[in-house]
This record gives structure tokens, C-alpha cells and sequence, in this order.
């Protein structure tokens, strides 16, 4: 089998082969076509006359990819956790490590028909209806976070404590290891992120999804209920604020080629601003943003912009799970420089 990316079209006999062996429904002609987005772990829709279900793959051989990345075995185990929970997640059927079959590891989980809205100002809807799922998506975040991890069986699915030192310290080796020049911002951010990570004795610990942006959620069709949370590729147990800080950076960044609110009117759109959001949050969950909001961004933005800069490595290597790799990866410096604005604002020294 040549190349590093998943050779799934090219391997289809193959691949339905074993499917029969595993699962009911995959005898007769197996459709296959590669899904939009996935810009790290590929996906592909597998339909026959009984099944209608994706496969999503790592985007190569585990010793081509860099370490503890693309970690679908941790996707599965977290959405079969989640099955019947709050949170709702497409059902997930097999596991497969063989990297023979279709060239790389993979699992099957069901399709979930429903609208993934790309741009989160929601040109396609009126204000009513982009309130109304904004509400939704921050019900959906605000569920996960409240979670029992020992119900769910997920207690070792990630260390507590310490959450932000160890993510820090991850995002800065995997940037290191896939970086290509040097982003001043990013050299100040590795420097000042440690010693200004919160240091709480009780620090609160819960699922987190790790990448939870509305592009990742299915909502039902001209409605605003939720229907599945995708990618569960980052999730682990940590520090419920990180995973919300992410998913508020979008509050910040302005629209171009990666998508945000910055400067738009959210009012006039029906889109809750970020001050109410959050309050909104606390109130569900009962967390305060508080005194370290802005490092929380601070961290994200350099997180985000460490994962861009690994999208850039593996276009280099020829493992580009998108074609639109590269200018992912050149949106780093502008992520890395937001970044510094926030830690100046939350103390750092110029």
C-alpha cells in the first residue's frame, strides 16, 4: 500500500471485507465518500442498503505522526462513555488498529444526519434562530462540564490537577517539534504561559472536549436542538474554564480565512456577546471566569496556533488531511500575536 494518507477509496474491497467480519449490514455495494473538514483525523461516509455510518482515520501510520496526536482510540472510548448522557454523541461501533487494512487506524461510528453551520455568525438563519442556537451549543458545553466522570466509567481518561502546566507544556513540545522559523509571540507566550498558569489546591476537574466550536455540532434540521457533538479527538479530563476559554476565542477572532465574530455587531445578528455568554455559563455551571479569563484566552490562542502549526508540518510532510493546510498553518503568527495581547492584559511584562 503507497503513500502516507488513509488509502480508503483505493482499498474498498478490502476494507468492506473486514466491516463484514465485524458488523452487521455491510454486504452489497458500499458506497464511500471522503467528508469536508477533518483537518486532523480524515472521514469518510460508508453507506450500503442497511448501513449509513463514517469512518474516521488517522491521517496516517501512528510512526509518521507525532506523539500522543491524533488519538482516535480515545475518541471512541469517550463517545461510547458518553452514549445516553446529557451530551449527545453519534453511537460508535468498532475500533480497528490493523493499519493494513486502509492504511491507518480507524473506527466506524453512525452518521448523524442533521446542518453543521460553518461560519458562527450564521449568515443562513434570522436573529431568532442564531439566538436560539447559541443557546443550545452554550446548554451543550455547560452539560459536558457538569458530568460525573466516575458515572461514566472515564475517571482515568486524564491526570487531574494541574491541568493548564501540563497542557502548556505539551502544546510547547508539539510547537517546538513542528515548528519551521521562529514567531516571535509565540517564543514570548512559551516563556511567560507557565509561571502564569492558575495554581489552585481545588482545582475543578471535568470532561472536556478540547476543540468544541459550533462546526463540530449537528443540529436538527430548521431547528435548534442538538443532535451530536463531533471530533473528539482532544478530549480528556482537565480544567473546565480551558475548555471553555476555547470555545470563546471565537468571540475574538475576526472573520477571514479562519472563522470568528470579532468586530461584528453582535446585537444586530442575535448573537449573545461575550460578556453575557459567559455570565450565562457561570450561571449553569456554577464556575467563575474570574480573575484569570484573560490568560485562559491567552493559553488558547497559543494552543490553537500550536495545533495550526502541526497542520502546517504534516502539509510539509505530505499528510495534509485538507488541502487548505498551509494557509491554516500561516494564520499562527496572527493567533500567536492575539495571544500576547491577552497576556499583557493579564500582567505579562512587554
Amino acid at each position: 500500500m503507497s503513500g502516507a494518507f488513509p488509502a480508503v477509496e483505493a482499498n474498498v474491497a478490502r476494507l468492506q471485507a473486514w466491516l463484514r467480519g465485524h458488523l452487521d449490514g455491510f454486504d452489497g455495494e458500499l458506497q464511500v465518500e471522503r467528508l469536508a473538514g477533518g483537518r486532523s483525523n480524515p472521514g469518510w461516509r460508508l453507506r450500503t442498503a442497511a448501513r449509513d455510518c463514517v469512518l474516521r482515520a488517522r491521517p496516517g501510520p501512528r510512526e509518521l505522526l507525532l506523539p500522543s496526536a491524533h488519538a482516535i482510540e480515545r475518541e471512541f472510548r469517550v463517545q461510547q462513555a458518553l452514549a445516553g448522557s446529557a451530551v449527545p454523541v453519534p453511537a460508535v461501533h468498532v475500533l480497528c488498529e490493523d493499519e493494513s487494512i486502509v492504511g491507518a487506524g480507524f473506527y466506524v461510528m453512525d452518521f448523524v444526519d442533521g446542518e453543521i453551520f460553518r461560519d458562527p455568525a450564521l449568515p443562513e438563519l434570522p436573529a431568532q434562530g442564531r439566538a436560539a442556537r447559541y443557546d443550545a451549543m452554550l446548554a451543550a458545553i455547560a452539560a459536558l462540564h457538569q458530568l460525573d466522570v466516575d458515572a461514566l466509567g472515564l475517571r482515568d481518561f486524564g491526570r487531574p490537577g494541574r491541568y493548564f502546566a501540563r497542557q502548556i507544556d505539551r502544546w510547547t513540545r508539539q510547537y517546538l517539534a513542528s515548528r519551521d522559523g521562529d514567531i516571535p509571540a509565540m517564543e514570548k507566550l512559551i516563556a511567560w504561559l507557565p509561571g502564569a498558569a492558575p495554581r489552585e489546591d481545588d482545582e475543578p476537574v471535568a470532561l472536556v472536549h478540547g476543540d468544541f466550536r459550533i462546526d463540530n455540532l449537528v443540529f436538527a434540521r430548521g431547528e435548534p436542538r442538538l443532535r451530536a457533538v463531533l471530533d473528539w479527538e482532544l478530549s480528556t479530563l482537565g480544567h473546565p474554564l480551558a475548555d471553555f476559554g476555547y470555545h470563546v476565542m471565537t468571540w475574538h477572532i475576526v472573520p477571514g480565512f479562519l472563522a470568528g465574530l470579532g468586530g461584528l455587531d453582535l446585537d444586530a445578528l442575535g448573537i449573545p456577546g461575550e460578556q453575557s455568554y459567559v455570565r450565562e455559563y457561570e450561571r449553569r455551571t456554577g464556575l467563575r471566569a474570574g480573575e484569570h479569563w484573560d490568560f485562559c484566552l491567552a493559553y488558547n490562542l497559543f494552543r490553537l496556533a500550536a495545533i495550526l502549526q502541526g497542520v502546517g508540518a504534516r502539509a510539509r510532510a505530505g499528510m495534509a488531511t485538507d488541502p487548505q493546510a498551509a494557509r491554516f498553518a500561516a494564520q499562527v503568527p496572527m493567533l500567536a500575536e492575539l495571544g500576547w495581547g491577552f497576556a499583557l492584559r493579564a500582567g505579562a511584562t512587554p
